[in-house]
């Protein structure tokens, strides 16, 4: 198989959740230790989506928003929730209230104080917006009980509020930028940068560090620019010559690193294989994947370890599952369950009655190129031959959800609850019918999940939801990916499953 750099196979995932070649022009990434100078200069992958939060996308929009935009809460790196302007919080017996104690020292770069009132117009804001919203499915109103206390009203319990505020979903914003509208070309929140007028939009965005936040010795970073880079020759050129310090990174600048002094951090992020969109048979062309017996045959027909080494080139996790490798959910004992074996495949297809094969059509873009070939040669043994149709890029997340299956390259959550909602549950994009009344095995423990308390009793219930779509090769995973990130010796990142470029909090100076 040919070898693809992992950049382009794990900037799809950045496409799947929003969906020439120049150097950065920051400042000399080096640094002035005797007087306390520490320029950050970011090559993130894509460009900032909005500045409005809103709108933004969690994907690659984490360095960007959390500079000028403080979160109530934010993820630790591993799924949990931590403090930020909520310092703390309390879920009441019935789980139907969340209780957040506020900071009292934030401000606005409007002048404005943050306080319970604002953050609640935020709240409210985010519960409306169009992407923002996924966070608060299931509120029922927000409310400002005292000037530093806010509580949150549920409509139901909602075991991932948290995780979806931490993620990038509670920024908060100026209660007077919310209402002029003009957050989207000019954010303006209580975060430890403002965006400075020297920004070229598109190319170079500065930033100027707020002396007096609450939080400053924690953002040492000045001066502090990103520059969208979407080319990874240009990245790693950026950090070679020292106008980048901390890149999204691929195998090749990861291969340069020890040679350099440079420190790589990575991560699993999303999941590759393909992703069934009619598990119950329903259209005409979908027929055959309603039977569990042909997808266990194309489980089983495709070797994933051997993809993982040959397009990925071994970055990532040999795993069929999409719960996190490595994390809660994530049983290793079932990675074997689908051991690659092509004769088993065919007989599978023989007692489904397809002993011949079928046809089938498949979405093909670009960037899923590198998999074309495999997936033809794969299927082509089992007698199944796919006729492709061809989209540009942009197209591709609006067309692929309307066949039967499709190639994907889907990111993955931290949380194991989310995991369960998103890639199982509730209908997504990629995942406009989850078919769940194909198997009332899978209903039943989608609902224990939801209905066990949280704790031993849900992970007991997420593991064996997860056996049971296993079972019932509810997705065909080759591996999991990783997200790869490349700075120099001064920083190191802690990479966020969640997210594909994770914030500032993330990025450390090296003691």
């Amino acid at each position: 198989m040919k070898k693809t750099p992992l950049l382009g196979v794990a900037a799809l995932a950045a496409a799947a959740l929003a969906l020439t070649s120049c150097a950065a022009r920051g400042t000399d990434a080096g640094g002035d230790g005797a007087s306390g100078v520490v320029p950050l200069n970011i090559g993130d992958f894509l460009d900032v989506t909005s500045w409005d939060p809103s709108l933004a996308d969690i994907g690659f929009d984490g360095p960007y928003l959390s500079a000028v935009y403080d979160p109530l809460v934010v993820d630790d790196g591993s799924g949990q929730p931590e403090p930020a302007l909520a310092t703390d919080w309390e879920v009441s017996d019935d789980f139907l209230t969340i209780t957040m104690n506020l900071r009292t020292d934030a401000v606005f770069s409007d002048g404005a104080a943050f306080d319970a009132d604002a953050a609640v117009k935020s709240l409210e804001y985010l519960q409306a917006g169009v992407r923002s919203q996924e966070a608060y499915q299931k509120v029922e109103s927000f409310e400002a009980v005292d000037a530093d206390t806010i509580a949150i009203h549920l409509t139901e319990r909602d075991d991932t509020i948290l995780y979806y505020m931490g993620l990038g979903r509670s920024y908060m914003m100026s209660p007077s930028a919310i209402d002029d509208g003009t957050l989207a070309e000019t954010p303006v929140g209580s975060g430890p940068y403002t965006l400075s007028a020297d920004s070229v939009t598109g190319s170079e965005y500065r930033f100027d560090k707020v002396a007096e936040h609450w939080a400053a010795a924690d953002f040492p970073f000045d001066p502090l620019v990103i520059s969208p880079l979407s080319d990874a020759t240009a990245m790693l050129n950026g950090l070679q010559g020292g106008q980048l310090n901390v890149i999204y990174g691929d195998q090749a600048a990861a291969d340069m690193a020890e040679g350099q002094g440079w420190n790589v951090s990575e991560g699993v992020a999303t999941w590759v294989g393909l992703q069934f969109t009619d598990r119950t048979g329903a259209t005409e062309m979908g027929k055959p994947f309603g039977d569990v017996r042909v997808r266990q045959a194309l489980n089983t027909a495709f070797d994933g370890p051997e993809m993982l080494e040959a397009i990925a080139q071994g970055s990532g996790a040999a795993t069929n599952q999409v719960f996190p490798a490595g994390t809660t959910g994530n049983l290793a004992e079932l990675d074997e369950q689908y051991a690659t074996d092509i004769d088993r495949a065919k007989d599978l297809l023989a007692e489904a009655g397809y002993a011949d094969g079928f046809a089938v059509t498949m979405p093909m873009a670009p960037p899923f190129q590198p998999y074309q070939a495999t997936v033809e040669q794969v299927l082509g043994e089992l007698g199944i031959t796919v006729t492709w149709d061809e989209y540009q890029f942009a197209d591709y997340m609006g067309k692929a959800p309307g066949y039967p299956l499709f190639i994907a390259v889907l990111s993955m959550d931290g949380d194991p609850v989310a995991t369960v909602e998103r890639q199982i549950a509730t209908p997504q994009w990629y995942n406009p019918t989850p078919g769940l009344e194909a198997s009332a095995d899978v209903q039943e423990q989608v609902d224990a999940v939801f209905a066990a308390e949280p704790g031993d009793a849900q992970t007991a219930a997420i593991e064996q939801l997860n056996r049971t779509v296993t079972d019932e090769a509810w997705f065909d995973v080759w591996y999991q990916a990783n997200n790869m990130f490349v700075s120099t010796s001064d920083f190191t990142v802690t990479p966020v499953v969640g997210t594909m470029f994770p914030t500032l909090r993330h990025i450390d100076l090296v003691e």
